[in-house]
C-alpha cells in the first residue's frame, strides 16, 4: 500500500490505492516515475524508433493447428506490422493477445522457452531461409506461403530468392534487401554459421479470475519452475492481510518443452493445476538474453 500511494502521488494517476490495475499501467508509471530508460527500441518501416517497455501482441487469427507458441505470435505480429527491434534487448516483456481475464483470442498458448529474435532485428546478418547462406534480402509476403513454411519468416541469399520468386504464385512478391555490414558483403562464404540472438523465459504472469499471479524460473535445471500466489490466503477478514505463498512446480517444465501438436491433442481440464493455469492464463512472458544481461 506505500508503493501504491508514492505511485499515486508521484505519477499523478488515481486508482491505485483502491482500483485494479493491469500489469501494463502499473510497469508504465512505475518506470516513468523512475526514470528508467526503455528496455527496447522498435521501428516501423522507416519511421523513427519508439522506445517500449513491454510489447503487446496483435494477431490477425490463429494457426490452423496446434497451440501457438510466444515465438510464432511474436513473429507473425510484427511481420504484420512491419516492426523490427532496433537493437537485441537484455530484457524483453511480451503482452499476449487477450484483454485481461475477460477476453483471449488463444484458449491455450505455449510459452516459448527460447525465443530466437534473429530475423526481428535489423541490420543484423541473417542466414538464408533455404541454403543457410548469408541472406540479402528478406520477403515479407513470403512470410504466409504455406508452401514455404508457414509462420516461418523468410530471408534469402541472392540465388535463392531468385529461385524462389520465379514460381508464378510469387512473381507478384517484392523482396527488398538486407542492410549488411560492408565487412561481411565481402565475405564469399562466410568463414561459420550465422550465430543468433536468443532469449530465455523466465517468468510468466498469469490472470483467471481476480488477481494476477506467477510462475517463475529459480535455477539453472528446466524443471527449476516455482508458482507465487501474493493473495493465496488471508487473515483477519476485511481489514486483514493476505498471505502469500511461493510453491514448487517442476511438472510444468514438461509441458514447455512438449510439441504444440502434442498439447492440442491434450484436453485442459485434464491437466495438472499449475500447467493448466500455466497454458490457459498467460498474460505476459518474460524473457532474458544470457549474454547481454548485467546480472546473472
Amino acid at each position: 500500500m506505500a508503493l501504491r500511494k508514492v505511485l499515486e502521488a508521484a505519477g499523478q494517476a488515481s486508482g491505485f490505492t483502491h482500483e485494479e490495475k493491469d500489469p501494463e499501467e502499473f510497469l508504465t508509471l512505475l518506470f516513468r516515475m523512475l526514470k528508467v530508460e526503455p528496455l527496447f527500441w522498435i521501428r516501423s518501416a522507416s519511421k523513427d524508433p519508439h522506445g517500449c517497455i513491454f510489447y503487446q501482441i496483435f494477431t490477425e487469427g490463429r494457426p490452423a493447428r496446434g497451440v501457438p507458441t510466444v515465438q510464432q505470435l511474436l513473429d507473425g505480429s510484427l511481420v504484420a506490422g512491419d516492426l523490427k527491434f532496433t537493437e537485441a534487448p537484455s530484457c524483453l516483456i511480451l503482452q499476449m493477445p487477450r484483454n485481461g481475464k475477460t477476453y483471449k483470442v488463444f484458449p491455450n498458448i505455449q510459452p516459448s522457452l527460447e525465443l530466437d529474435i534473429t530475423d526481428l532485428l535489423e541490420d543484423t546478418p541473417r542466414e538464408c531461409y533455404l541454403c543457410q547462406a548469408l541472406a540479402t534480402v528478406e520477403c515479407p509476403e513470403c512470410y504466409g506461403d504455406p508452401t514455404l513454411g508457414m509462420g516461418r519468416i523468410k530471408q534469402y541469399c541472392s540465388i535463392c530468392s531468385q529461385q524462389v520468386h520465379r514460381h508464378c504464385a510469387r512473381r507478384s512478391h517484392h523482396p527488398r534487401p538486407l542492410r549488411l555490414p560492408e565487412e561481411l558483403s565481402r565475405l564469399h562464404p562466410l568463414p561459420g554459421p550465422v550465430p543468433h540472438q536468443t532469449m530465455q523465459l523466465f517468468a510468466v504472469l498469469c490472470i483467471e479470475t481476480s488477481h494476477y499471479v506467477a510462475f517463475t524460473r529459480h535455477g539453472p535445471d528446466p524443471h527449476h519452475w516455482l508458482f507465487f500466489d501474493s493473495m493465496a490466503d488471508r487473515e483477519g477478514g476485511q481489514n486483514g492481510f493476505n498471505i502469500p505463498r511461493v510453491t514448487p512446480c517442476p511438472e510444468v517444465a514438461d509441458y514447455l518443452e512438449m510439441p504444440p501438436e502434442e498439447l492440442q491433442s491434450l484436453e485442459p481440464k485434464s491437466l495438472p493445476s499449475y500447467a493448466r493455469r500455466l497454458l490457459c492464463d498467460a498474460y505476459m512472458c518474460l524473457y532474458h538474453s544470457p549474454t547481454l544481461g548485467l546480472y546473472k
